[in-house]
């Protein structure tokens, strides 16, 4: 494995992303943030997801057809080996991380990685499965300079997720996204003193300050990296 420092341009805001060369053969590179202490993330991941502190972002390229059936334990591997310590939240695609999109809003710092080959409308009559899902194909990661409340942090999701969408129509694609998509957003631990004067924000749709802001980056990261798509 190696690992290849970042080219100028790929880091963006607080997500300070290492580009990571691995020489197996269900993994071809990865993207990764190690963000150390002081941050609670919320993710829909398949490692780490949920809510809670964490300490790094692992986004893994694998092969188109990947077959493994323990995702979270790839992902855990992988970390391990690229020195990933502490608890972390671990992502998977098929999408070439060389075509990620990044953006900063106010502080906001989006990535997005995005694989449009099977696409679609969230509301669709197709019956759902229990089969384990193939590698997501839309990963955006985001980080939040500031603390938000267990229920901001969800409402972070959702403006995420609203500016997905909003950027795949502008980007020409007739879509909501793909079965497979995963998001994660990062803020700031609140901190413990009680001389601590920083703001735990109740609010974070897309009207609010930090919400807006995270909107945007969302939107132009992802909007970036399906134009790369289309255009590959």
């Amino acid at each position: 494995m190696t690992v290849v420092l970042p080219p100028a341009g790929t880091t963006v805001g607080l997500l300070h992303m290492q580009e990571v060369t691995h020489d197996t053969a269900d993994c071809l590179r990865s993207l990764v943030w190690r963000a150390g202490s002081g941050w609670r993330m919320i993710s829909s991941a398949v490692l780490g997801g949920g809510i809670g502190t964490r300490a790094w972002v692992l986004n893994a390229q694998v092969p188109h057809g990947y077959r493994r059936t323990d995702p979270d334990r790839h992902l855990a591997a992988l970390a391990r080996r690229i020195g990933a310590e502490g608890p972390g939240v671990g992502l998977m695609t098929a999408a070439d991380i060389r075509s990620s999109g990044r953006a900063e809003d106010g502080g906001v710092a989006a990535v997005a990685t995005a694989g449009l080959g099977v696409r679609g409308w969230a509301a669709s009559p197709a019956s759902g499965t229990d089969v384990p899902a193939r590698p997501g194909t839309i990963n955006i990661v985001a980080a939040v300079p500031v603390a938000l409340s267990d229920a901001a942090l969800v409402n972070a999701v959702a403006t995420a997720t609203e500016a997905k969408v909003q950027a795949l129509l502008d980007a020409g694609f007739d879509c909501s996204g793909t079965p497979t998509d995963a998001v994660c957003v990062a803020a700031r631990e609140p901190r413990a003193d009680e001389d601590a004067d920083d703001e735990v924000h109740a609010f974070a749709g897309p009207r609010s300050l930090w919400g807006a802001r995270l909107a945007r980056a969302v939107h132009a990261a992802v909007r970036t990296a399906a134009q790369a798509t289309s255009e590959r």
